[in-house]
């Protein structure tokens, strides 16, 4: 696609972009569990006002818009109020919880740097279920990652991460709560553990920051996570996550001033005069900073609690009827609203298909198989729609049909077919069987458990990698291409 040679009117753009975006997934219509989190029509209405208000504006440099500085100050100011931060907290917003991860392993490298500089590769010590986001940190900033196993109810295993300390480990990190099934780490024991061996320990609180302080407010048992934890020396929350703000907004916070130093960076003797950054990017939009401050200043406590008791309803009410549903279970004991359905006795990952036939949008997971639900307050008039479709998918499931003969002999054929065929072999089936069964085009295919089960059975984790490489390339050539 090339740039028009004239100019399109604004009606014509909003027919095309009304177009564009018909076969997205309706996250309006609370069938998404994940990408958005929709606290209600006023809400959205505060935050792009706020961000149009201040749309044009760059923090980059704080003394050309103090308003900004003072809404980002207010915002970390907040927020480490909620995390029971004192006055030495410190910390920065970020576009989003993989820059916050990013700056977490950064600053963890440049303290090794200054503490222990006979470390020449800086290692750290993280549960298998902790965000990727470290791992592409770890490739940035040549650093190494050392994953641990978790228990049997998906929670860190501290004794495991202690075995894996070495000379080199410089940080220890958990999760309040993990991704993909929405439990909170023993934080308590691994901050302890670190303490003791003189080691950095952060809690990705990303999808969990701006949550579980009010779930503990409602009465709901709820792990030491927070600052109130001795050995916690840094936290990330993302906003726009529970904080309900406009995307994207995160925060990193450190419990002194004299450790996120290690984060902040600066060039004195460019001829365009001083730079410095405290963060990944330069230019930061405005638009993002001034809504985050009015929707967390609009909602306020009682606003965020209202509607953390309103999500928690519907979480209580999705693990009742989960229950009710036989062949279906939810792993482990979520410690709020983010949880995982699995089975042992069906395919999931059919499961998923048919509820994506009947208009819902749920991810997959891995190790073990299941589903993902990031609950949130857009979800409340959902509860019996959801739960009802999800009942004709799993009897759906149940029922043998041609489609679902052909997967399952694909997959003994493809098990079979590791064993005996070279790599290169293995990958080049593998492509086109993936590519044949998820479909092509530009649409995302409503069936995808033919990909995810083959990608389940490949014994070279490099084969996978490199499909989704090339599945990452091709929504970019689209994207070039597409005229439409």
């Amino acid at each position: 696609m090339q740039l028009p040679p004239h100019g399109t009117s604004r009606a014509e753009l909003r027919r095309m972009m009304a177009a564009a975006r018909a076969h997205d997934v309706r996250w309006r219509e609370g069938r998404v569990f994940s990408l958005v989190y929709d606290a209600g029509e006023d809400v959205k209405e505060v935050a792009q006002e706020a961000y149009m208000a201040f749309f044009a504006e760059n923090a980059l440099n704080p003394t050309a818009f103090p308003s900004l500085r003072r809404f980002e100050s207010e915002v970390i100011a907040m927020t480490a109020s909620l995390l029971h931060g004192d006055e030495q907290v410190a910390g920065n917003m970020t576009s989003g919880g993989t820059e916050s991860l990013l700056m977490t392993m950064l600053t963890a490298r440049e303290w090794a740097r200054a503490h222990h500089p006979h470390i020449v590769t800086p290692e750290v010590v993280l549960p298998a279920s902790a965000h990727p986001a470290f791992d592409k940190a770890a490739h940035y900033f040549g650093m190494r990652l050392v994953r641990t196993p978790l228990r049997q109810d998906f929670r860190a295993d501290v004794a495991a991460m202690e075995e894996a300390i070495t000379p080199n480990t410089v940080m220890l990190v958990g999760s309040a709560p993990s991704y993909p099934q929405g439990v909170v780490d023993p934080i308590a024991d691994i901050a302890a553990l670190a303490r003791a061996r003189g080691l950095l320990c952060h809690v990705d609180a990303c999808v969990g920051g701006m949550m579980l302080p009010f779930v503990e407010r409602l009465g709901y048992p709820t792990p030491p996570w927070d600052f109130r934890v001795p050995g916690v020396t840094s936290i990330s929350v993302d906003l726009h996550k529970y904080g309900y703000t406009a995307k994207g907004a995160s925060i990193i916070l450190y419990r002194t001033k004299a450790l996120r130093r290690h984060q902040l960076f600066a060039s004195i003797d460019w001829s365009g005069g001083i730079y410095a950054s405290p963060t990944m990017a330069g230019t930061r939009p405005g638009g993002v900073i001034a809504a985050a401050w009015a929707v967390m200043t609009y909602l306020g406590e009682a606003g965020y609690l209202e509607r953390a008791r309103t999500v928690m309803d519907v979480r209580d009410a999705i693990l009742a009827g989960v229950a009710s549903i036989p062949d279906l279970h939810v792993l482990s004991d979520p410690d709020m609203s983010i949880l995982a359905l699995a089975s042992e006795t069906l395919d999931i990952y059919l499961v998923a298909d048919e509820m994506s036939v009947r208009g819902w949008h749920l991810d997959r997971q891995q190790h073990p198989p299941s589903l993902h639900m990031t609950l949130h307050y857009g979800h409340k008039d959902i509860v019996e729609p959801f739960l009802g479709d999800l009942r004709a998918s799993v009897d759906a499931v149940r029922r043998p049909t041609p489609r679902r003969l052909i997967y399952t002999l694909l997959m003994v054929l493809m098990r079979w077919l590791t064993g005996i065929l070279p790599e290169r072999w293995l990958s080049w089936l593998t492509q086109r069987a993936a590519g044949l069964l998820a479909g092509g085009g530009q649409e995302l295919p409503q069936r995808s458990a033919p990909m995810y089960g083959i990608m389940g059975t490949l014994p070279n984790r490099g084969d996978v990698k490199e499909l989704v490489l090339d599945l990452v390339e091709s929504f970019t050539e689209l994207n070039t291409r597409s005229g439409q």
